[in-house]
């Protein structure tokens, strides 16, 4: 499998892991650049910015998830990150994707899954682009969490915040029921409706204040954004 156009940057203390990746990258003629620690990881996607990057969750220096976090507070777009981890316990794959990593591969892994986990992590229309994502007249910043509309700030939640995000990401396509609660709640969501409550907050303050509403229900199917411009 070939994929020249593919960047990426792997973070991986490991020698011999590290030799085997680099091995598999030139062979599917991919360019891969390599950091043996987390504060030169940090450092290298900062200054050249990859269209991946593959990230060890233990590293020295500064370990996996301390390098997701100050990647989103410091970088000027996102970088998708496959979080590389012998850990397989859910707690610690839901504390990756808080730390802000996009997807998630538990050692030891096939070569194969890891190419097409970079490939469809690189082809996400977000991924390069700027923190800000705009729909119509909404603007989500991905890095400080302000979500404004006409130039107006919404105060939201943190779960309607996480569910307007998912759907902004999501745009134009429709998010059922079901993936929107995985997306807030994982493999553990709560007994009762977990939606309800937080799709009515949302819509109040997304919605409620403007004349075109932005957040509609596909009956049947779930929910998705409109541009209102």
């Amino acid at each position: 499998m070939h994929l020249p156009a593919l960047r990426i940057l792997v973070v991986e203390d490991n020698p011999v892991l590290r030799g085997n990746l680099e091995a598999m990258f030139a062979d599917s003629g991919i360019a891969a650049s390599f950091a043996a620690d987390g504060l030169s990881g940090l450092q290298a996607a900062l200054a050249d910015p990859p269209d991946v990057l593959v990230l060890d969750l233990g590293l020295p220096g500064l370990d996996g998830l301390r390098i997701c976090e100050r990647l989103r507070a410091q970088a000027d777009r996102h970088i998708p990150v496959l979080m590389l981890t012998a850990r397989d316990a859910l707690d610690d794959r839901l504390l990756g994707f808080r730390s802000g990593a996009d997807d998630y591969l538990v050692k030891p892994f096939a070569g194969a899954e890891l190419l097409a986990r970079c490939l469809a992590l690189s082809q996400r229309h977000r991924a390069g682009t700027p923190h800000v994502l705009r729909i119509g007249s909404l603007g989500i910043d991905r890095r400080s969490g302000v979500v404004q509309r006409e130039g107006r700030t919404l105060h939201l939640q943190q779960t309607a915040h996480q569910l307007l995000l998912a759907l902004a990401e999501a745009w134009p396509r429709t998010l059922t029921r079901s993936e929107l609660v995985e997306h807030i709640w994982g493999d553990a969501p709560p007994d009762s409706d977990p939606l309800r409550t937080h799709l009515y907050m949302l819509r109040q303050a997304l919605d409620r204040p403007f004349a075109v509403p932005m957040l509609k229900t596909v009956h049947g199917v779930g929910f998705r954004l409109e541009a209102d411009t």
